[in-house]
């Protein structure tokens, strides 16, 4: 069986933590690996490491890599040049695996971003829509409701079939009373996103609703590189797989996900998976509390002190806070949007990164400049790159650093600078057994983490 990981999504209703170059995705929210790390270990129950295919906007592109090449560097990840949304991603996927003799294999389409406890009983209920998709079903995998979710779309079902139901129809995110009639008629699920289906029935499927995306599929060559080409993509309509496909087809079928699910889509179902402690509180970071109730608290560098309040959510990180009503999390994503229409830069990073090699901390930026702090731990380095759009000017603060610059190499103790000019071929290394930490003042009339032409890297993210 082949896979398909999804994980282009930004998570904006996990703002300020999830972040447009840093989503959910790559977050730990319960143990030492991320969603997308869980997610790539579940399919690797069904496929090789080589057969799981993650799609990507190129601007995640190295952060993807790096964590999934830390479970299996086999793993291949397809480069979108921008958002075409789910229906043109999974197409280029499968016009991948066409292309490597894959035509009539089963595959199974998942999202990134979803929690999967219970993995037993997920791999029993993949077996399940493995049965119908090879009778030339597309499957979809629905969740029976717990209650009345407003936040999730639904599916009703039909008649019965092997190991499932045929699919009646699709229907959007309901208002309340419409879920609670949903949840109480016992025939409508969740949308969990999770598809399954044999390659060629997809894309047949595909061309007879959605001709537009296909012919442009059939223009992509992912024999020299898996970075889609741009002009191929921009021209292709942006439209999920639902619109595209699921909803127009007579050929979709839904199998009942025996397992527990969350798709982690707002701070509340954070909230809901969490331990809480004797008041009904899930509380990270410095906090200090005073008959606070059933609430969420998470610092993460200041100290955050909550008084008399009940169902609430209070996220503090370096550069943002964010609070509501518990019954209102969906509505961070209205405050996400409201900010990323003003450019705030909140949106995009967190002001520290955290890398493979170190971290860095932003400081200050303005129109065509910006200044951080980079800390290098012990023997790692950076990355050989270039930069077209900016020169850099470092000042080693503690330690010792081994400067790569066109090819020759400098050694700048603390206090002393050197000059990173534009286009030129440079690596930052600290090969000793102290922390090294620097000053970078970068300036350019474009100041972005995109800039970045890798040439060498030890990290796989070449």
């Amino acid at each position: 069986m082949k896979s398909i990981i999804l994980a282009g999504g930004s998570g904006s209703r996990l703002w300020p933590l999830s972040r447009d170059l840093f989503p959910k995705q790559l977050l730990k929210f319960d143990d030492e690996e991320s969603l997308l790390q869980k997610t790539f270990r579940r399919l690797t129950s069904f496929s090789k490491p080589s057969d799981i295919l993650t799609v990507t906007n190129i601007l995640h592109y190295p952060n993807i890599k790096l964590q999934l090449n830390a479970i299996d560097k086999s793993n291949i990840v397809i480069g979108e040049p921008m958002g075409r949304n789910t229906a043109p991603a999974i197409g280029a996927a499968m016009q991948y695996f066409v292309q490597m003799s894959a035509f009539d294999d089963v595959v199974l389409i998942v999202p990134s971003d979803h929690l999967i406890k219970d993995i037993e009983a997920f791999n029993k209920t993949v077996e399940q829509g493995k049965i119908l998709a090879e009778q030339g079903y597309i499957v979809t995998f629905g969740v029976k409701p717990a209650y009345p979710e407003t936040g999730y779309g639904y599916i009703k079902t039909g008649n019965s079939l092997d190991t499932g139901y045929k699919v009646e129809r699709f229907v959007e995110k309901p208002n309340l009373e419409t879920a609670r009639k949903y949840v109480a008629g016992g025939d409508y699920y969740w949308n969990s996103g999770i598809f399954m289906g044999k390659i060629s029935v997809f894309l047949e499927e595909l061309k007879k609703y959605s001709n537009d995306i296909f012919q442009n599929l059939e223009r992509l060559d992912f024999s020299k590189s898996t970075q889609i080409d741009y002009g191929i993509y921009e021209s292709m309509k942006s439209i999920s797989i639902d619109y595209a496909v699921m909803e127009k087809s007579d050929r979709v079928a839904l199998v009942e996900l025996k397992s527990d699910w969350n798709d982690l889509g707002s701070w509340q179902s954070i909230y809901n998976i969490k331990e809480k402690d004797s008041d009904g509180n899930v509380i990270t970071g410095k906090v200090v509390t005073d008959n606070v109730k059933n609430s969420l608290i998470y610092s993460q560098k200041e100290i955050v002190a909550v008084s008399g309040l009940e169902n609430i959510i209070l996220v503090e990180t370096e550069d943002a806070i964010m609070a509501c009503k518990m019954d209102e999390a969906q509505s961070v994503k209205v405050l996400y949007d409201k900010l990323k229409n003003e450019a705030s830069d909140t949106t995009k990073l967190h002001k520290t990164v955290f890398r493979p090699w170190g971290y860095y901390t932003c400081l200050n930026s303005g129109e065509g400049y910006l200044t951080k702090t980079i800390c290098v731990m012990p023997h790692q380095k950076l990355s050989v790159q270039s930069h077209n759009h900016r020169s850099e000017h470092w000042v080693v603060l503690e330690g010792t650093a081994l400067v790569l610059k066109d090819g020759e190499k400098y050694t700048v103790k603390a206090g002393d600078s050197i000059d990173i000019p534009l286009k030129s071929k440079h690596s930052l290394q600290n090969p000793y057994d102290e922390e090294l930490k620097i000053i970078e003042v970068q300036k350019g009339d474009y100041i972005s983490e995109d800039d970045i032409i890798r040439y060498e890297d030890c990290y796989g993210r070449v």
